[in-house]
Order: C-alpha cells, then structure tokens, then sequence
C-alpha cells in the first residue's frame, strides 16, 4: 500500500514547487529513496501533462566512480549531463543517503575533478538558473540519527515540515523582509565571536517558500563581494565533502577570507584545502536569513539547517547567477550556519542601523509575522 504521505510530497513538489505545466519535460534525480515515492512523483508529474526523465543513483556507486574520476571522465560526463539539463523545463533532485560520509575518503582532487567539470556546469550554470528546479532530502535511519531522534519520530518530522507547512501563508508573511532586504544598503552581523559588517546595496531580497527547497524558510540575498570585514563564528556543525566540521571561524578583509580555523589542526587544513579549491571560495556568494519555524536543531543536513528558526547562513563560493547575484564565481557553494537563538548564545541582525532580529526573533512589527509564534501556528 502507497503512504499516503507520498503523494501529498510528490504533489507539492510538481504543483508548487516546479509549477509544472502541460508539455514539460522534468529530469527527476533519484538518491536511494524509495522506488514508490519515485513512482508517486512519475505519477503526479504526468497527472500534470509533464513528461517525467528519470534516473535513480546509490551514493555508493556514485564514490567509486568519482574515487577513480579522470579529467577526460569528468568532462565527458558533464558534456552529456549538461546536455540533457539543457533540454528540460523542471528538475527534482531527491537526495537520500544511508552514509552522510559516504565521500568523506575521497582525495580532495577527485571531488575537484567531479564539482569543476559535472556539478558545477550542469546545476550552477544551467539548473540553477535555467530551469524550475527543486530539491530535498529523503529521510532515512541516517538523518534519523544525527537529529537525536528514533526513525519513526524523524519520518513523521519530516513530512510535518516538507509538506504540511503553510507554504502560501509562509510567502505572505516573507515578502516585508525581502522588500526590506532590497531596500538595505548596510548590514552588521553580532553575537559570540561573531562581529561582521558588508552591504548588501542593490543586490534584492529573495524570500524562498517551497519553490527550490523542501523543507523551506528563509530569505537571501548576496554581499557585495568585497564589502565584507570583521569575524565570524559558525556554531552548527556542517558537513562538506562527506567531512564533519564545527566551529568554523572565518575572518575577512575587503570581502575576502584571510583566515579559516577549524576545531582540530585537521580540520583547519581540510577547511583551508576545500577554500583554497578557486579564487572565488574565499569570498562569499549567500547571506541569509532562516526562519522556519518547525526547525529548531542542527542535524547536519543544509537543506534543514539553513532554514533554522532564529539562524542565518553566510556562504563561501558560487552566488546564484542571475538571482541577487554579486559576480561571485566558484565551484564550492558551502551553507555555514550561526543560530542566534539564547540556547544557542543569542545575536542581532542590523539593517542600516537598525536591530531588526534579536536573539532569533524579529524586532521589527512588520516582521513579527516570521517569528515562531505567528508562522508555526
């Protein structure tokens, strides 16, 4: 018997978030998740008189091919993937894994050869801005795991906030911080080890409410690329490259990071190596705020915690072309996330001098509507 809870997800995901129409055609990704979501998904999509392009991938299979990748491999491989996204309208990437770290022995110049030549070609330069596109994870005994929680809870967690989130109340209540975003010159960052002062001058706001991401909640923009000075201390474990890292500190001068320390000397070398991956890793291409309000917790996953109520993510490498874009290029996109919550040593927000987010809850009346208490009822 088909859960139900499928086709309410495979739903939202072609009627929202992709807005599918008749004639579409949508490359669906499949990462080891179940083959009757996927079916629910081929089943809405065609309801909707799209034509669904599907290919499934096991994360392990995936290792060993990028573990081996060549130059000429890689390249090949992103000429035919770029090929075929160029010729879709919508793209669903459902990303499960039963190993988060399943990369994570991979040598740093094999995962180069994979983002240079397939990622970054085919999903920065073409998906991102080309197509309707959306992603989320797939919950499994893994994420399960890193939430604190039993695989049972996680999985009723998951489908409460992918797909029973008030998505049309969530936009309404958006659009006075992107508007207020878009009308910012100057923004200051405060909290535990964290001082940091950049614009954000002529660059919009983008307020993100289950079109691209489930779950969802949160409102971008990018710094202008050298504006940025002063330090940051990240305090939600992030995983990169299939690397656990915590408390990153990053210091910047003239919109360029100088200094990256780690928890370990490791760690500091691994961070400095992944930065060091182009000239563009060291500066910063997203500045976010997060605020959805069923997510409270780091669980090592990005598509959750960067949408956590009272966080904000501040974000090495590639901006999103076209889309409150500073010119920042690069083929890493690395989410660090700081939550400004008491529990998590609290923070503010300014916007031209003004605190407009204290201690994860938003100061300002015409913002109110985002804090948990107006969004999670």
């Amino acid at each position: 018997m088909n859960d139900p809870r499928y086709t309410q997800l495979a739903r939202l995901l072609t009627t929202h978030s992709m807005a599918v129409t008749p004639g579409d055609k949508v490359l669906v990704e499949s990462f080891e998740a179940p083959p009757s979501f996927v079916i629910a998904l081929i089943r809405e999509i065609a309801a909707a008189g799209g034509h669904p392009i599907v290919t499934t991938y096991d994360q392990r299979i995936q290792r060993e091919m990028i573990k081996h990748a060549t130059k000429e491999q890689m390249s090949f491989l992103g000429e035919v993937e770029m090929k075929r996204m160029e010729g879709v309208q919508c793209y669903a990437g459902v990303r499960g894994s039963h190993n988060i770290s399943e990369m994570s022995d991979i040598a740093p110049e094999k995962m180069e050869l994979y983002e240079k030549h397939w990622w970054t070609p085919v999903h920065q330069s073409i998906r991102v801005p080309k197509t309707r596109w959306v992603v989320l994870r797939w919950p499994s005994p893994s994420m399960a795991q890193n939430a604190g929680m039993s695989t049972e809870a996680f999985e009723d967690f998951y489908f409460r906030v992918c797909a029973g989130v008030d998505y049309a109340k969530m936009a309404t209540a958006s659009k006075p911080l992107a508007d207020l975003m878009t009308a910012t010159n100057d923004v200051r960052l405060v909290g535990p080890g964290t001082d940091l002062t950049f614009s954000i001058k002529g660059l919009g706001g983008i307020a993100c409410t289950g079109e691209r991401n489930i779950p969802d909640g949160e409102c971008f923009t990018s710094p202008v690329r050298d504006s940025i000075n002063g330090t940051i201390l990240y305090n939600a474990e992030t995983i990169y490259r299939g690397q656990v890292f915590k408390d990153i500190a990053l210091t910047f001068k003239s919109g360029k990071i100088i200094d990256a320390i780690g928890d370990s000397p490791l760690n500091t070398k691994k961070l400095n190596d992944i930065l060091d991956a182009d000239e563009g890793a060291r500066h910063i291409g997203e500045f976010a705020i997060g605020y959805n309000p069923h997510v409270l917790k780091p669980m090592r996953d990005i598509l959750f915690d960067e949408k956590i109520s009272g966080s904000f993510h501040f974000t090495p490498g590639q901006a999103y072309e076209g889309i409150a874009d500073n010119g920042n290029r690069s083929q890493i996109h690395w989410d660090m996330v700081n939550i400004q919550r008491p529990d998590y040593g609290g923070g503010e927000i300014w916007f031209d001098g003004k605190m407009i987010r204290k201690d994860g809850l938003f100061t300002l009346p015409e913002l109110a509507a985002l804090n948990p208490d107006k969004l999670g009822v």
